[in-house]
């Protein structure tokens, strides 16, 4: 893609550091598009590739944040009537879903494909490019095959054994990571086991982290055994490389989000970023997302992920997948009280075991 430019900005001063990534338009540069995301940049280069080769004179920003900072900025962004970004794309979709409903955002103009499916799109102003399973990493050198947990149930089980795992599961700092407490509340939602379940990491001193991208550099490094909710998408590139790694699709259920794209009422070039989440919910943005990124798309991921090898094709046929859908209800997690009630039980469980 030729000469790229990595850059720290300040976007305010008290604002968290954004990490700019400069892609020169291929061409004679004539337009720019700045697109805002929590996504490792190794997994949307080749949708961002893909989008210069169709659009060359497109000089390209790629702007990554943690999701609460992209969230803050975009939101403080919209109320000032200042730019931020074109284009906002989050795996915190509750924070997305709050940038639609407070007019951050512009309607799209272009035709939604036909088959995407229902839980993916709201107000045809927020759309969900991916579909990402939560999952359980392992490693394979610290467990037996017949000790690894194919559901919650078996996971509480095994971590009963607190001497052996003490210090050696990793999850979601849920405080600092909008993905994670969007798994943790879907989870107190649905899962009969959760009170068991976070009573267990408590005990267990799980630590904490911002990033599917840590906990899984925990397992490959054998700090952690296991660690559970990690994005599949980020495990699965990740065992394509090392093999120590193991994946588990939870089978009593498996959570799915899709992260949610937006363009920005404020946008500086509403065109691009239109075209750009067009090409993504393409054929085309299909086979990249399905390919090396593992992110797959929102309309073919379940298929998609049936026909991978490695045994993963099994496991996830045998997958109850929940895909979290866009919409108005994932406002109710933003909730103050709610959230201060759930952190502070978050909190509670951690202390009394220790961690």
């Amino acid at each position: 893609m030729g000469f790229v430019c990595v850059l720290l900005v300040a976007l305010s001063a008290d604002r968290a550091l954004a990490e700019d990534t400069v892609f020169p338009a291929p061409g004679n540069k004539s337009e720019a598009l700045v697109i805002g995301s929590v996504t490792d940049l190794a997994f949307i280069e080749p949708l961002i590739s893909a989008f210069q080769r169709a659009n060359p004179s497109t000089e390209v920003t790629y702007r990554q944040m943690t999701s609460l900072d992209l969230y803050a900025a975009a939101a403080k962004a919209c109320a000032a009537g200042e730019f931020f970004a074109d284009a906002v794309i989050s795996s915190a979709i509750p924070e997305q879903v709050r940038l639609v409903n407070d007019g951050c955002s512009d309607p799209f103009r272009f035709a939604l494909p036909d088959d995407l499916p229902d839980w993916a799109s709201w107000r045809n102003e927020l759309a969900g490019l991916t579909f990402e399973p939560a999952v359980i990493v392992y490693d394979r050198q610290g467990l037996d095959p017949a000790e690894v947990p194919r559901n919650r149930f078996e996971l509480v089980d095994l971590l009963r054994q607190t001497d052996r795992f003490r210090g050696r599961i990793g999850t979601y700092d849920i405080e600092d990571s909008g993905v994670g407490y969007l798994f943790a509340f879907e989870d107190s939602e649905q899962a009969s086991t959760w009170g068991r379940l976070l009573e267990s990491l408590g005990q267990n001193r799980a630590q904490l982290y911002c990033c599917s991208s840590d906990v899984i550099d925990g397992v490959a490094s054998g700090r952690l055994v296991l660690g559970y909710n990690v994005l599949g998408s980020y495990a699965l590139a990740r065992q394509v490389e090392d093999p120590r790694i193991g994946i588990v699709f939870p089978s009593d259920y498996t959570l799915a989000l899709s992260r949610a794209a937006l363009v920005s009422r404020h946008a500086r070039n509403k065109q691009a970023a239109n075209a750009l989440l067009a090409l993504a919910l393409s054929d085309t943005g299909q086979r990249i997302l399905s390919g090396p990124s593992m992110l797959f798309s929102s309309l073919n991921g379940p298929a998609m992920l049936e026909q991978a090898g490695n045994g993963i094709g099994r496991q996830a046929g045998e997958a109850a997948f929940r895909p979290i859908a866009l919409s108005p209800a994932l406002l109710v997690e933003l909730d103050q009280a709610k959230r201060k009630a759930f952190l502070d039980q978050w909190r509670k469980s951690f202390q009394a075991g220790g961690g």
